[in-house]
C-alpha cells in the first residue's frame, strides 16, 4: 500500500519505517534535509521539504497522508500544505495527539472538499517500531477498511480498533494519557517514600524486579522503572524534575468539567506536573526518567536555583 508521512521525527519517523520493513510503499515530507536524508537511509522511497509536494510521489489514487506533527496550528498547517495537491477522494488521518474538538471541525471541513478524514490514537512510544503500536482509530466504516492493511502492520497484535466515527480515536487517546499522568504520579509518589527511608537502604532497582514478578502493581511502566534504576542509578543524578505536559492531560481535565464526572487523581497528577516546574522533588526525577524511557521525551538539566533560592526552569525547559 501506498502511504505519505507528514513528519519524520520521533514517531513519524520510527512508524515509516516500520511500514516500509514490512513492504509498504512509504513516502515522506519534513522539514529537516538530514531528516529526510536520514529516513531514505531507512527504506522510505521518497522524501520532501513540503507537504504540497507529496501528493506528486504517488502512483495511484486515492491517496492516504498521515500527519505526524504537535497539535494545534502546526496540524492546521500542514493540513492546509496538503490540500494545494490533495483530491477528493483522498484520505488524511491524524495519528497526533489532537484535541477531539479540533478533530470534529478539520473532519467538517474536508468533508465539504471531499476529502475523508481519520484520527489515530497511537501509544507505544520508542518502542514502537520494534514492538508494535497500540492504534486507537476514529474513521467512518468505509475510510477504517481502507487503512486497515496499515494499521494491521503498524499495530502489535490485537492492538488496534475502530473505537468509533471520527474524534473518537483522538478522545480515547486523551483518556489514555490522562490515566497515565495518575500511574506515573501515584508510581513516582511510592518511590519518592521508599527513597526516603535511608535507614533501610533500599535497592529500588530490586524493588521493582520483585514488584514485576507476581504483583497487582506489575505492568510496563514498572519494567521501565526498572530499566531506568539499572541505567541512571536510584539517585538520578544529572536527571531534572521538570515535567512537560502535552496538552492531553489538561484536555482530559477541562471535559471532566464539562461532563461533571469527578477525576481527583487525574486532575492532581496534572497539577504535580505545574509543581514540578517551581519545587524540585524526586518523584519529578522519577517521571522524568520514565518519560523518557517510554517516550523519548527530553531530559532537562536538574533543577537550578536562582540568587534567592527559589527554583527556577532550566534554560533547555520547554512545555510539550
Amino acid at each position: 500500500m501506498e502511504i505519505g508521512f507528514i513528519g519524520l521525527g520521533r514517531m513519524g519517523g520510527n512508524m515509516a519505517v516500520r511500514l516500509a520493513e514490512r513492504g509498504h510503499t512509504v513516502y515522506g515530507a519534513d522539514p529537516s534535509a538530514q531528516t529526510r536524508e536520514l529516513s531514505e537511509g531507512q527504506g522510505i522511497k521518497k522524501t520532501v521539504e513540503h507537504g504540497a509536494d507529496l501528493a506528486a510521489c504517488f502512483e495511484q489514487t486515492p491517496r492516504v497522508f498521515w500527519l505526524m506533527v504537535p497539535a494545534g496550528a502546526i496540524t492546521d498547517s500542514a493540513i492546509d500544505e496538503l490540500l494545494k495537491t490533495a483530491t477528493p477522494g483522498d484520505i488524511i488521518v491524524d495519528g497526533g495527539n489532537a484535541n477531539y474538538k479540533d478533530t470534529l471541525r478539520r473532519a467538517k471541513m474536508l468533508g465539504e472538499k471531499g476529502i475523508e478524514y481519520a484520527d489515530c490514537g497511537t501509544s507505544g512510544g520508542v518502542w514502537g517500531l520494534k514492538n508494535g503500536y497500540c492504534l486507537m482509530v476514529g474513521a467512518s466504516e468505509e475510510t477504517y477498511a481502507t487503512l486497515e492493511p496499515v494499521l494491521k502492520d503498524l499495530a502489535t497484535e490485537s492492538g488496534y480498533e475502530r473505537m468509533g466515527p471520527v474524534g473518537a480515536g483522538h478522545f480515547t487517546k486523551m483518556v489514555h494519557n490522562g490515566i497515565e499522568y495518575g500511574m506515573l504520579q501515584a508510581y513516582a509518589e511510592g518511590f519518592e517514600l521508599l527513597h526516603s527511608a535511608k535507614e533501610f537502604d533500599l535497592d529500588l532497582a530490586k524493588v521493582t524486579g520483585v514488584w514485576n514478578h507476581g504483583s497487582v502493581v506489575r505492568s510496563w511502566l514498572l519494567e521501565l522503572a526498572e530499566r531506568a534504576f539499572i541505567e541512571s542509578g536510584q539517585e538520578f543524578e544529572g536527571i531534572g524534575d521538570q515535567i512537560a505536559d502535552n496538552g492531553t492531560g489538561r484536555w482530559t481535565v477541562e471535559e471532566s468539567l464539562d461532563r461533571a464526572v469527578p477525576l481527583p487523581v487525574i486532575t492532581l497528577a496534572l497539577q504535580m506536573r505545574f509543581r514540578s516546574r517551581q519545587e524540585p522533588s524526586y518523584a519529578g526525577q522519577f517521571i522524568a526518567a520514565l518519560r523518557s524511557q517510554f517516550g523519548g521525551h527530553a531530559i532537562t538539566a536538574a533543577h537550578k536555583e536562582n540568587v534567592e533560592g527559589e527554583a527556577v526552569p532550566s534554560a533547555g525547559h520547554k512545555d510539550l
